[in-house]
This record gives C-alpha cells, structure tokens and sequence, in this order.
C-alpha cells in the first residue's frame, strides 16, 4: 500500500470517529470538515443547506474560508451549489483552467479558482445541503482520491442525520452595522514593514455577540481597534451602517467612537479619584443621551457599591463598573478586549454573566479573547490565524456562562 493511499484511510477513519464521537450534528460537520480540509489541503469549504424558511435558496451552515460567507446564499439550480443540490450529482472539477465551468465561475466571482469539489447529502427523507471545496489557481489541485473521500465523508454524514433526525437550526442574521473587506494593517519601523492583517473580511450584524478568538500576535485586537475607530486600516473598505469610514479624519473617527461605541478593556481604566457613579456621570457628560448612571450601575449588580472608589472595590467590581461606563453612552457596539484576562475562574464568570444579560437585550457585542470556552456564549467565533480569518463558526445553541469550565 502507497502512501497516498495509506493516507486516505487514515483520513476515513478520522472522519468515522468524528462522527461517532460526536455529541451534536453540527460537531460532526465541523470535526469532519476540518479533517478533509487538513488531508485535502483544501484553501476554503462550505457546508451548504436547505433552510425551510427559504426553500429556493441554499445558505452558508459553515466554513472554513478568509471570506465571511454569513450573507451569502445560493439559488437552487443556479451556480455548481445550486446545480448540485437540485440534480444530487456531485460536481467535480479538477483543473479550472482546463476545464473552465461556467457555473462554477459563477460561485466564485471574484476568486482564481484552480480546483473544486461540490457534494450533495440528503437522509432518507429529502434533500439536506452539499459541500464545496475549492483550491485557487497555482496551489494544488484537488485528486480523484480528494473527491472520494468528500463523497464518503458525505455519506456518513447522511447517516448520522438519519440516525439522529436532527435538523439543521438556520441562524437569521440581523442588519449589517459594520463591513469589512480586504482589510490591511502594516506597521513600519524604519525599514522593517510588520503586516499584522493582510486581508480580513467581516460583516457584524445587529444584535449578535461575536468573539474574535486567536493565538496572540495573530491581530485579533488589532482588527478590534480597527472596528472600534480606535486605529485605521492600512488598505481596505470599512462601512458604519453603509456610511464610509474608510478614509475618516481623525475628527470624524473621534465623534464615530464617542457617537457609537462602548469600550470595554482589560485594564478596567477607572479615574482612581473619583467613585463609581462619578465615573459613569464622566462618560454620561461626553454624549447626548446618555443612560442614567444609576441604571447603569444596576444593570451590572453594582448599585449598592456606587460611592465606592476604584481601590475599594474588587477586580471583578471595577470592570462591572467599566461595563457599566461603557452602557451608559447607549452604544451601538459594544467592544470588549480580553474582559476577563486578569480574572480569576469565579469572577470571571460573573463578569461574563453581566455580559451575557446585556447581549440578550439585544446589543450587540465583539469580544477578544483566547479563550476557546468563552466562545460557547457567542452567536459566531471568528478564529484568526497569521492575521487573517481562518474559520468562522456559528453556535446555534449558545452556552449560558454559568456552564463555561476552563
């Protein structure tokens, strides 16, 4: 046996175990998804399905991919998604530039596409979705063993959603607030040019809490000031509500911040001299509308505490408090970097508790962190890597922070 070929059942037995091993439908995908990309060395793929709400489209349920796919959708019968799905005939197309499809083409504007493999699954019942693989021009080409294993790796999947008779749960974005596309940030020292981001698109919808997750240095608090006004991107478009900010002034980007965010840091960055209230009424005095200071304090568990200063109060009170300050300019987004890095497990989790009742009615919030349990609270985990979005996943049934465990 070659090793390619040792290679290939190796990858089907990964992909089995995954399945088997899996607690949920949607850890099955993702687990065995990410195995394929791995052997494959696939540079983006899609899971596509049929959401019932919409029965002439197929939407994104997940992907491994620099492009948030969230807002994308395909008509049934149009492009090699569409054309695959209707006809359950699996699409494979080796070399692109051979071979050009046209209804490939057409998934991909925009994109060298050099390879692409597009399977479809079902259960016993009716059609499900397809999966879609694609390397661009000049990486390797998918083989014929890539396909087959796409195929089988499919048709466990179908089994485990016959045996399971679980249902896809589509997650319905709200309005777009921002819009990120081919974002750069380098920084020059003399002669020396440090990219940070080379190339991040994001779309942030309304009402959702999104978590930017990473090792450090892969520019996941740099994409974060970015958002917040706090920095300007090198290269790259970057709309509020469809207005752009991309070539802002400094003045523009200061009323942006004060207008429209809330910031919360690690460093919790109380004035040390005045109490909590007074650091509340601080930020209320910068804004037209500010919330009451006292509500505020409420909302974080705090209003018992609202005359006691920085130093009189725990870690786990001073950034209730800076959570509090951030609520009181009635933000449209609220940032928060590594909220809880210089906590402890216990008040790590009061904080995050604070947080998880401020997204429920309906803020919406970005969050940095390392930390991969946090990410269960969020609707999407943004996972960067070598600034750049690497994969982006969708929790359709968000952990509580009270059942987080690290």
């Amino acid at each position: 046996m070659d090793s390619s070929t040792k290679n290939f059942y190796l990858a089907i037995g990964k992909v089995q175990k995954c399945i088997s091993n899996a607690e949920t439908l949607e850890e099955a995908f993702q687990g065995s998804l990410r195995i394929i990309i791995d052997n494959c060395n696939a540079e983006q793929a899609v899971i596509w399905y049929a959401d019932k709400s919409d029965a002439d489209r197929l939407h994104p349920y997940y992907w491994i991919s620099p492009l948030d796919m969230m807002s994308k959708s395909h008509p049934v019968g149009e492009g090699a998604v569409g054309e695959v799905y209707e006809t359950q005939l699996s699409k494979v197309v080796l070399d692109f530039a051979a071979e050009p499809d046209e209804q490939t083409a057409r998934d991909f504007r925009g994109v060298e596409v050099g390879s692409m493999i597009c399977v479809p699954f079902s259960n016993d019942y009716e059609k499900i979705g397809c999966i879609q693989m694609i390397t661009t021009a000049g990486q390797r080409p998918f083989t014929d063993e890539d396909a087959d294993l796409c195929e089988i790796m499919v048709m466990m999947a179908a089994m485990a959603i016959t045996d399971n008779a679980e249902r896809l749960i589509p997650w319905k974005a709200g309005e777009v607030v921002i819009s990120l596309r081919d974002i750069k940030r380098e920084f020059t020292n003399g002669e020396i040019v440090t990219k940070v981001l080379k190339g991040v698109n994001l779309d942030i919808y309304k009402g959702e809490f999104l978590t930017l997750l990473g090792e450090s240095g892969c520019g996941k608090s740099t994409l974060l000031n970015i958002i917040g006004g706090m920095d300007q991107a090198t290269s790259g478009s970057f709309h509020y509500l469809g207005q752009d900010f991309s070539k802002a002034t400094q003045d523009q980007l200061t009323d942006f911040r004060r207008d429209n965010i809330g910031f919360i840091f690690q460093g919790y960055n109380l004035m040390p001299n005045l109490n909590a209230i007074q650091n509340l009424d601080l930020i209320g005095e910068l804004v037209e509308n500010p919330m009451d200071s006292e509500e505020a304090l409420e909302l974080v568990g705090l209003s018992q505490r609202k005359n006691n200063y920085p130093s009189q109060l725990s870690g786990g009170q001073q950034q209730r408090v800076s959570i509090a300050r951030a609520l009181v300019k009635r933000p449209k987004l609220i940032l928060a970097d590594e909220p809880t890095a210089a906590l402890d497990y216990t008040t790590s989790i009061e904080v995050l508790s604070v947080m998880e009742r401020i997204v429920e009615s309906g803020a919406t919030m970005v969050m940095v962190t390392h930390n991969e349990e946090i990410t269960r609270m969020a609707d999407r985990v943004v996972h960067m890597r070598d600034g750049k979005i690497f994969e982006v996943t969708v929790n359709r049934h968000r952990a509580h922070a009270e059942d987080l465990v690290w």
